[in-house]
């Protein structure tokens, strides 16, 4: 006689892994969610994005289920990864490029007509998950350009530049786009700024053959403001400046000097208002990682002379420019009975490269100098976590400030 004994296991659970919105604008929150797990079970939630420039790009956290099963990146702690704790968005702006990629790199979205693609997927355990088939995963979009946004190349009048309008038939307000010392045509804070209710054009100006003959560069801008000034769209008193770096030395300039910009308002990000000379006090750190920030300055002082809102963004840690020390200076509008026309956020530990919330930060990047051609890394400064939050609370800010100020009103406008 022989007996038979059999044990009975609890069946396995296939997991369910969601993404809400599935579609979305980058600035846009969504809610990452783990079903049907063992209680109790060790998973990691990681996002992984192949970028234009073929490199590979992740982000991840280590969770541990429930007792239902459940993991809640909005609601649960990581307990390690690219990040830690309760970060609803972590998956996000902690990416980075993964294991041997090559060193300096920035992820930047250049088409904007399709969608940044990002792979979510859940993992058994907390080692070694690159190297399993995934339990589960969703990818999911997050664009620049909403529905009905449309994108018209600009090429007249020697202007070089993308306009980007929202839908419907306006009349909206109007903004000029305008970017740093790298130089290129960069469409995707214009398209999100579409995306919100304003014409937008994002204007090239380093390269162009008007730009390097080295005259009339102040025409230049002014015929690209016109441009979005004259629009049959747009409210032709209601066209602002938006700059990031030295495009808010640009915006700053032409608030100040210029008597065919009339901006209804300026938004300076990084701001710097002066001219840079004394360019061999460039420096570089122990990582031979160069820094501007140490250069002799020749300061714009008319910046009383500016006459609308002016809204800058700066964080503590910039290792690019001093901008600090610029926004201290624009405080000369004090002296001039215009302190009611300034707004300051000052971020601590947060750099010179504050872009759209959610975006990656990063410290150090390859750049190409636009003064000797030369390629180096440039050190921006700022560290991860407060950096993020300085992108995601200035972008907050900066649509509150261009509500008020282009709209007269502070109602949410257009989502995806």
């Amino acid at each position: 006689m022989f007996a038979f004994y059999f044990e009975i296991t609890a069946p396995l659970r296939t997991p369910v892994l969601s993404v809400v919105p599935i579609r979305a604008l980058v600035d846009e929150t969504f809610k990452v969610l783990v079903e049907n797990l063992s209680p109790g079970r060790p998973v990691t939630v990681r996002s992984l994005h192949h970028s234009e420039d073929r490199d590979d790009w992740e982000a991840y956290g280590h969770y541990i289920s429930d007792h239902r099963g459940t993991v809640s990146v909005s609601d649960d702690s990581s307990f390690g990864g690219s990040y830690s704790g309760k970060e609803p968005m972590g998956l996000l702006w902690s990416m980075r490029p993964v294991p041997g990629s090559r060193p300096g790199l920035r992820l930047r979205k250049r088409d904007i007509t399709s969608p940044l693609l990002v792979n979510i997927s859940v993992y058994s355990g907390h080692e070694g998950f690159r190297d399993q088939e995934p339990l589960a995963s969703v990818v999911t979009e997050r664009w620049y350009m909403a529905p009905g946004v449309k994108r018209v190349e600009v090429k007249e009048q020697g202007i070089r530049g993308t306009l980007f309008i929202p839908p419907g038939p306006g009349p909206f307000a109007g903004l000029l786009d305008l970017w740093g010392g790298g130089g290129g045509l960069l469409e995707y804070r214009a398209a999100l700024l579409a995306s919100h209710g304003y014409v937008c054009l994002a204007l090239e100006y380093l390269r162009t053959s008007e730009m390097k003959s080295g005259k009339n560069e102040q025409l230049y801008f002014e015929a690209a403001f016109n441009i979005i000034k004259f629009h049959p769209q747009v409210m032709p008193d209601r066209v602002g400046l938006f700059g990031l770096s030295m495009g808010s030395l640009i915006s700053m300039y032409l608030a100040a000097e210029s008597a065919a910009v009339k901006p209804r308002c300026c938004v300076c990000i990084s701001c710097n208002h002066s001219y840079l000379e004394n360019y061999n006090k460039v420096r570089t750190d122990e990582n031979n990682y160069t820094i501007w920030r140490d250069m002799g300055l020749e300061i714009v002082r008319k910046v009383g002379k500016i006459s609308c809102p002016i809204l800058l963004v700066n964080g503590q840690d910039d290792q690019n420019w001093p901008s600090v020390e610029s926004a201290e200076d624009v405080t000369k509008l004090r002296a001039a009975g215009k302190e009611h026309l300034l707004t300051r956020l000052t971020y601590p530990n947060a750099g010179h490269l504050i872009e759209p919330p959610f975006s990656p930060h990063f410290r150090a990047t390859n750049f190409k100098n636009i003064i000797t051609n030369e390629k180096v890394v440039m050190l921006w400064g700022g560290q991860t976590k407060p950096h993020s939050d300085a992108q995601e609370d200035s972008w907050r800010k900066i649509l509150s400030f261009l509500q008020l100020h282009m709209y007269s009103s502070s109602s949410p406008r257009a989502k995806l």
